[in-house]
């Protein structure tokens, strides 16, 4: 067995290392570049406007509000709920500090980087997949990245037959990576993290079996059923279900956690300063601090941050499109804004406050990049950073808030996941076929819960970076369409020109529809305004 998991993690290993040193990273800056500049750095030339319409236009009923039970798409904040709820996970609090420890401070300063290109390539994934969205069976919205590849790409010249198979290859990495990183993994994290915090002796001291690389015990089993069970309910109900608990959840999680941090933060504030200098410092050149213990090197810092800010806010994967796709909005430069606002909040402030908690709390030296003695492994590092300030009568309640903070961004990972999966299944087997993979889906979840081996992340890390070559060559190809969709909404929403016909859908019969529906709608929004100036 131990021969054959040597193997296996030699073979991924290979591939990873293609996928994200040789390849992914030329491909996920390069897209990003080339999206901001095409789109004239849209995202720092108009952020009062994509603030404005995304977390400023939250009063509104159309953003926000519950729609008829009979309507089969969601409200835009719960798209942006149930995307967070994906996004946001154990890669917030456990992928930083594994940037931090494997790569430096400096990582922090390259996942900062990919976030900022990163807005762009979100964003054009989400204006390509409401634009190439298309009903299925049941009147629900179906879009994502397997679509606009087929639909887009295929539909240039001689480039039907490579459409299809990136459509196919993108759909099937999605699937499997729907079980690793969106689903066994981060139950795994969920166990671990919650069985140290609130620990049960009789419970953790039966031992159901062990490995050279860990035991399971029966609580780990018992914390499982009751996760699978409890994610059962909801992810069979479909998608309504899922965003439903998710508005609720993820805004909630999200604030505590912030404060959670703020608090540390503010508690060693004496070592902000210094915290960012490393940052800075480490990123350009790591040998002159931490690589003289470490031995980073410059590609190393660049990797782990680019890999862990992917990791975090999945920009360039593709795969929040496919929820983003399910929203209650007619244009797509409307959804592409809300892309950007996502990785804002991911990884411009969850993933700063984490790296901001480890760097002024003392659990590593920002000196020697060396871990402080008692603050355990990168999977513990944050909960021993908040254990610095919330530590009361010798009762570590920093690890517990942690453990409570990672069980529920881990289980809502695990949810957005889940509706991923399903509308990759969806395409490749059809929309009758999709209750089977729900049930597979949730039955897997309790592996998760009596894994030991890393191996399960680490395949998940390739299968991450094999998700993203197919979607960014289909962003690419399709960069000059971005374009002018966003020029076309610039020109009718900012400048006001009126004569401009919008550019909502690449079927006519869609088009035709959304143009009626988005009349009505500003019609509304007008008698909203007049009545709120009475």
């Amino acid at each position: 067995m131990m021969g054959f998991l040597d193997t296996l993690t030699s073979i991924n290993n290979a591939i990873n290392d293609f996928v994200w040193v040789k390849l992914g990273l030329i491909l996920l800056l390069g897209t990003g570049i080339l999206m901001t500049v095409l789109t004239k750095f849209f995202q720092v030339s108009h952020i009062r406007h994509w603030w404005k319409q995304t977390i400023g236009s939250m009063g509104s009923k159309h953003v926000s509000g519950h729609l008829d039970k009979s309507e089969q798409s969601i409200s835009q904040f719960q798209a942006l709920c149930t995307a967070l709820a994906a996004t946001v996970g154990v890669g917030n609090i456990s992928g930083v500090a594994a940037a931090i420890c494997s790569g430096g401070a400096g990582a922090v300063f390259w996942m900062w980087v990919a976030a900022f290109f990163g807005m762009m390539t979100n964003y054009s994934e989400n204006v390509l997949g409401i634009y190439y969205r298309r009903k299925n069976e049941k009147g629900e919205w179906s879009g994502g990245a397997m679509y606009y590849l087929r639909d887009g790409l295929g539909a240039k010249k001689g480039c039907k037959g490579i459409g299809n198979l990136l459509a196919v290859l993108f759909a099937i990495f999605c699937l499997l990576a729907s079980f690793g990183i969106g689903n066994m993994g981060q139950i795994n994290k969920i166990v671990a993290n919650f069985e140290s915090a609130f620990r049960i002796d009789a419970l953790s001291d039966h031992i159901l079996y062990s490995t050279e690389s860990g035991s399971v015990s029966l609580y780990a089993l018992i914390i499982g059923i009751a996760i699978m069970i409890l994610g059962g309910l909801i992810i069979v109900g479909g998608l309504k279900r899922i965003a439903a608990f998710a508005e609720k959840i993820v805004p909630f999680m999200v604030v505590a956690f912030i404060i959670g941090s703020l608090i540390v933060i503010g508690v060693h504030y004496s070592a902000i300063g210094a915290a960012f200098k490393a940052i800075f410092v480490t990123a350009f050149a790591p040998k002159a601090v931490w690589g003289g213990v470490t031995g980073v090197a410059i590609k190393t810092v660049v990797t782990w941050g680019f890999k862990r800010g992917v990791f975090s806010n999945e920009a360039g994967l593709g795969s929040s499109v496919m929820v983003h796709s399910n929203s209650n909005v007619k244009e797509p430069v409307r959804q592409g804004m809300w892309g950007i606002f996502e990785v804002f909040a991911d990884t411009m402030v969850v993933c700063t406050m984490t790296a901001l908690v480890i760097l002024t709390s003392g659990v590593i030296d920002l000196e020697t990049g060396m871990l402080a003695v008692n603050a355990g492994s990168d999977a513990t590092l944050v909960a021993s950073a908040f254990d610095t300030v919330f530590t009361f009568g010798g009762v570590r309640v920093g690890s517990m808030f942690i453990a409570i903070a990672i069980l529920l961004f881990a289980f809502t990972t695990v949810l957005g996941w889940s509706h991923y999966g399903t509308k990759a299944f969806e395409f490749l087997f059809g929309t009758k076929a999709t209750i089977f993979y729900k049930i597979f889906f949730v039955l897997m979840m309790i592996s998760g819960a009596v894994l030991t081996s890393s191996i399960a992340w680490d395949i998940s890390d390739t299968f991450n970076g094999l998700m993203m070559i197919p979607n960014l060559i289909g962003v690419i190809s399709l960069s000059g369409l971005v374009r002018k969709i966003t020029q076309n909404y610039i020109d009718r929403k900012i400048k006001g020109k009126k004569d401009v016909e919008p550019m909502l859908s690449v079927f006519p019969e869609i088009q035709m529809e959304q143009e009626a529906a988005m009349l009505n709608e500003e019609a509304e929004m007008e008698k909203e305004a007049t009545a709120a100036k009475q």
